[in-house]
């Protein structure tokens, strides 16, 4: 197999050949059709998650076809499109998985993180953890659902019922959830980098009721807030916005520091809360949505040999919608 592979925090990818290890029990090997580039892939190659495993092969928006069943795996068939998701593998005896909870998971172990991923020709899957992908989605069209819905699906559903819902970031989770948000009869008001009147102009397209600077206060109180952008300073920003009783949810596994901010913009029974992962009920939930909706993704293919300009394209907020790879 070929892949795209990180020897540590801070170095580009390199391209490598690997030969394949032989499958355990209750693993599939797939051929990658597609993977898409998530924001938590900077921070793995940037080295702002604990407990990284090094070298990996990043990529947790994988979309591929079963090749090879391990042994006494069922469930499955060669040929089988399926897609594999962040959260990679848990133990599922502590008390977090017992009670429906296992994206909090103590051992819990990731996709691209600590488990090889797709940023290569082939991977392996715990096939617990991997769901069977809508027909109506091309392999580059479903990849981006991987993480980017099912994120900004969970981080909805900790928002609540909320009207009138502000998105602070407005990238690929961002033009997904704002679908399903219209979908449940949500409005939305973005927020974008001051002066990018061309990230304005795509949240409006995608739905979006109203855009503006992630600075300025929006035309309406708000019910509640998501946070996509790992961006601390946001926070007391979207306190501000909603009303008494909202809720802000800061969707991202990495966020730089939270400046101070003064508890009158916290009072009222304002809510603040983060989003951990997935489970694979959110995964069920999300998927059989895009399927009866359908949720329209915005992406932009790179070969996978070009994966550090994809990287480099995030990093540098050149990229409306997702970042896919094709092998």
């Amino acid at each position: 197999m070929l892949a795209m592979q990180l020897s540590g925090a801070g170095r580009p990818l390199e391209w490598i050949e690997r030969p394949r290890r032989p499958l355990s029990t209750g693993e599939l090997r797939l051929q990658v059709g597609a993977c898409a580039v998530c924001r938590t892939d900077l921070h793995v190659a940037d080295g702002e998650l604990p407990q990284p495993r090094y070298p990996i092969i990043p990529g947790h928006e994988i979309i591929g076809r079963v090749i090879e069943l391990g042994p006494d795996t069922s469930g499955f068939q060669r040929g089988d499109r399926v897609g594999v998701p962040w959260l990679g593998w848990t133990c599922g005896v502590c008390e977090f998985c017992r009670a429906g909870r296992e994206n909090l998971c103590p051992k819990a172990r990731f996709t691209g993180y600590q488990i090889d991923g797709g940023f290569a020709t082939e991977t392996v899957a715990d096939a617990r953890f991997v769901f069977p992908v809508p027909s109506g989605y091309s392999d580059i069209e479903a990849a981006p659902l991987m993480c980017a819905g099912l994120i900004g699906w969970r981080a909805l559903k900790a928002a609540g019922a909320a009207n009138r819902l502000g998105f602070y970031g407005f990238g690929a989770a961002a033009h997904l959830a704002v679908q399903a948000a219209h979908h449940r009869g949500q409005q939305v008001f973005a927020f974008v980098r001051p002066g990018d009147d061309a990230g304005r102009d795509f949240a409006l397209q995608m739905g979006a009721v109203w855009a503006g600077d992630s600075g300025a206060p929006p035309p309406d109180a708000l019910d509640a807030a998501i946070i996509f952008a790992p961006v601390g300073s946001l926070v007391p920003l979207a306190l501000t916005a909603i009303k008494p009783g909202g809720t802000v949810v800061c969707a991202g596994i990495h966020m730089s520091d939270i400046s101070g901010f003064p508890y009158d913009i916290l009072w009222g029974e304002r809510v603040l809360r983060s989003v951990a992962n997935l489970t694979r009920q959110d995964g069920a939930e999300f998927l059989r949505l895009a399927a009866d909706t359908p949720l329209r993704t915005t992406v932009q293919p790179y070969p996978l040999a070009s994966a550090n300009a994809a990287l480099a394209d995030l990093r540098g907020g050149k990229l409306h919608g997702a970042a896919v790879l094709m092998p």
